[in-house]
């Protein structure tokens, strides 16, 4: 056996801060904490709804809390940032051919917001 000491590289806590790329990273997968908000908020939003009509106002009541409004808007830019950037992915990772050709990358990151405004309008009509 050798009596070197093996390479061992050191690794701070915050060494993502160091590139850009890894910066915009975290920042991208930070936008799930205001997510988890509002999925825990939701889901108590429904035992409320079948406890009665008492819980459901207690509900509406903590959810008009303006603390609650400013988390629930900032889970809304979250999921859209998120939303963005995966879509903006998408062509890179799975491009499409139609016919032998390459279709344009605008024309696959449209066609996923236009299927995006399509269910939210569907959703919106049936609420």
């Amino acid at each position: 056996m050798s009596n070197r000491k093996p390479y061992v590289r050191e690794m701070t806590r915050t060494w993502w801060k160091d590139d850009p790329f890894y910066r915009f990273y975290m920042v991208r997968e930070a936008t799930i904490l205001p997510l988890i908000f509002f999925t825990i908020c939701l889901t108590f939003g429904l035992g409320c709804l079948v406890k009665g009509p008492e819980a459901w106002a207690g509900w509406l009541s903590f959810m008009s809390n303006p603390i609650v409004v400013v988390l629930n808007i900032l889970a809304l830019l979250g999921s859209l940032f998120h939303a963005q950037t995966f879509f903006s992915m998408m062509p890179q990772v799975m491009p499409i051919k139609i016919k032998g050709k390459k279709l344009d990358k605008k024309i696959i990151v449209l066609a996923q917001w236009a299927a995006v405004a399509a269910i939210s309008l569907f959703v919106l009509v049936l609420v």
